[in-house]
């Protein structure tokens, strides 16, 4: 029983110093980095080059096999790319995982996002299953139930945020398609309540 306490108090411990760490200016950073010391600005959080790769998604545009589970591995990236590409205001983290018509439509209402100089954070719980595939398996179409957790609009400029919506739920159908041994999102249909 000693030992439970013990570990116990080490572990609220450990907790509290990992989520004690602040940065002398303090501050809502819209992008999730903090300054470094005399910077002025935030790190965009993009990758070197201005290339908006897929950071958090190691093997993105990558050859994968022409399978169905493939397919689903290439529709999570794109979702996460997709939350990171509003948090960011930069579509091009979408390259790697997405193709017309989709990659143009979302690309657009990124832009439109970014000239109002609003930013959009929010998470999607997906848990997508394969709907079916074409002959020759180059076509996939997932099905999923998508939860938004919460979505908060936020000022790009202050960081303030301005609004948020509660979330729900959504059926959605994703098309993926392989293309020069890469699987890529080509258009999502969004329907009612699941």
């Amino acid at each position: 029983m000693r030992f439970h306490k013990c570990v116990g108090t080490l572990l609220l411990v450990g907790l509290l110093a990992a989520c004690s760490g602040r940065t002398e200016s303090g501050g809502f950073h819209p992008n999730g980095k903090a300054p470094a010391d005399g910077d002025s600005t935030a790190s965009s959080g993009s990758t070197a080059g201005g290339t908006g790769g897929v950071d958090a998604n190691p093997g993105v545009g990558t050859p994968a096999p022409k399978t169905p589970q493939s397919a689903l591995a290439a529709y999570r990236a794109y979702q996460l790319a997709y939350e990171k590409a509003y948090q960011t205001n930069d579509a091009s983290v979408l390259n790697p995982v997405a193709m017309d018509p989709l990659l143009t439509r979302t690309s657009k209402d990124v832009a439109s996002v970014r000239a109002k100089g609003l930013i959009w954070r929010f998470h999607n719980v997906i848990n997508p299953q394969v709907q079916g595939s074409s002959t020759d398996g180059s076509t996939v179409v997932v099905l999923d139930c998508l939860k938004t957790l919460g979505a908060y609009k936020f000022d790009a400029k202050t960081g303030k945020r301005l609004s948020s919506w509660r979330g729900g739920t959504a059926q959605y159908q994703a098309t993926m398609r392989y293309s020069s041994n890469i699987w890529k999102i080509s258009d999502a249909i969004e329907g009612g309540k699941c």
